[in-house]
Parts: structure tokens; sequence; C-alpha cells
């Protein structure tokens, strides 16, 4: 099986570290031509720099902080004014961590900006050049908690559960028009955000790292952390046409740590 995305032009948003540049890079091998958004231009040139060619692929890159709805809706339409989407990859950095009970109503308004909202401007920004490439392939970064909700992430909880059921409203929508929605739910995975988590957990509970580390990989079947390139195999999976009869789904990547089907 060999994934071919040669002539696919894929938007890969918080494409220059973690589950989000591992897409990128995956999805560059792949054949299509790329265009990454993030905040940080040095990263994103660097980015561009380690995307592979060797397919005549053309790629790019746009500058959007995702705190600012916006300036992303801008970015979204300036994309779709200048090229043709067969591919978005939605993803972004989590809510902090903390208790839901905790938290502020900002920021519950904040993370559902982040995530849903920003989301949703990049779909229809490119849902239209879709319908007309009839190929479209939505791919969300979303986490295990759209399944099981995951201590001490009380506000990722809530706002991944919307995002969750946005997905498959849309995928029902859009299906008629060849236009998949899928979700993928990482696990733990050996990222900045996973460092963030453990330490935080580290201070909070006044343990040692590893002991924090040792408990969260007790938690996991396969008895390690995934890796961000295991989690864009699977996206490179869902933006091919091997994946044209699956939308409306999630599928985890977590080495078995969720405890449900």
């Amino acid at each position: 099986m060999i994934i071919n995305l040669q002539g696919k032009n894929a938007v890969v948003c918080g494409s220059t570290q973690g589950i989000g540049k591992a897409i990128a890079l995956q999805l560059a091998l792949s054949g299509a031509s790329v265009i990454l958004v993030a905040r940080n231009e040095e990263k994103l040139v660097g980015t561009i720099s380690e995307l592979d060619t060797t397919q005549n692929q053309k790629h790019t890159y746009y500058i959007a902080d995702y705190s600012n709805v916006n300036e992303v809706k801008q970015i979204a339409d300036k994309i779709a004014a200048n090229h043709s989407i067969h591919i978005l990859v939605n993803n972004t950095g989590g809510p902090p961590s903390g208790k839901a009970i905790d938290a502020k109503v900002d920021e519950f308004l904040t993370a559902f900006n982040n995530h849903l909202i920003n989301n949703h401007q990049m779909v229809q920004a490119f849902v239209p050049s879709m319908k007309n490439e009839k190929y479209g392939r939505i791919i969300n970064i979303i986490s295990t908690s759209v399944k099981i909700p995951l201590h001490n992430l009380g506000v990722s909880n809530t706002i991944r559960g919307a995002v969750g059921n946005w997905a498959k409203t849309l995928a029902n929508e859009l299906a008629q028009f060849n236009i998949t929605v899928n979700n993928i739910l990482p696990g733990a995975t050996e990222t900045e955000r996973l460092s963030t988590i453990i330490t935080s957990k580290s201070n909070q509970q006044n343990v040692a790292l590893e002991n924090v580390k040792n408990d969260m990989l007790h938690e996991i079947p396969m008895g390690r952390f995934g890796k961000p390139e295991e989690v864009a195999y699977a996206a490179a999976f869902l933006a091919s046409s091997m994946a044209a009869y699956i939308t409306g789904t999630s599928v985890v990547v977590d080495g078995g740590r969720t405890a449900c089907l």
C-alpha cells in the first residue's frame, strides 16, 4: 500500500513542532504540497527547509496566531484565495491543565476560540475549493479525552468533546461532496505538551518527574509513549484516496491506553 498525495495541497496548522510538524513532514513525503500555518516565522522557515521536494512539491507558509480569531480568519481566506485546498489538518496546542471546577469562564472561552472557532473558520474557507476539486480531507487532531475525560484536564476535556461532535456533524453534511471529516485522538505522545503536563503533575503532587512519567507509562499497555510520526502515519492514510469511505470517525493512536472501544 503506497500513499500517493501528488497534486494535492495540504494545509497543516500548528506545524512547526510536535505532531503538527510530523504530519507536515509525512504529507510532503507522500507527495503533497504543504502549506504550513503557525505563529513563529523562524520555526516556519526551518520546517519548510525540512519538507521533501523530490516530487516537485511547492511548499509555503502563512503566519497566524491562534489566540486571535480574526487574524486566523484573514489568513484562512488569504490561503483560499491563492490555493486550491484538498487536505486540511486542524491542530493546535491544548489548554493548560487544571480541574474544571477551578477554571475561569475566560479559560473555556479562550479554548473554544482556539480550537472549535478557528477550526471552523479554516473549514469554511477551504470547503468551496474541496467541492470544486471533488476531493476533501478534513482531519482534526484532538485527544483521547473525546472518549474518556482525562484527569486534571478539565477545560481540555470539555472543548475537545465539543470539537468531536462538531466534526461528526460536518462529516454528515459534507459526505455528499466527497469530503471526509475525521479525527485523530493521540494518547501520550513525545511532544513539548507532554513534557509540560508531566512537569505540572510533578509540581502539583510534589513528586519526582520520573515517578510521574512511570505512572503514566503504567497506564499504557504498550509500555511507552507514542512518537509524533506514528500519529502522522494515521493522518497520511486519512488524507489519501484509500480512506475515501471513512468519515465521521475518530482514530485512537494511544498504545491501547483508552479503556473503551
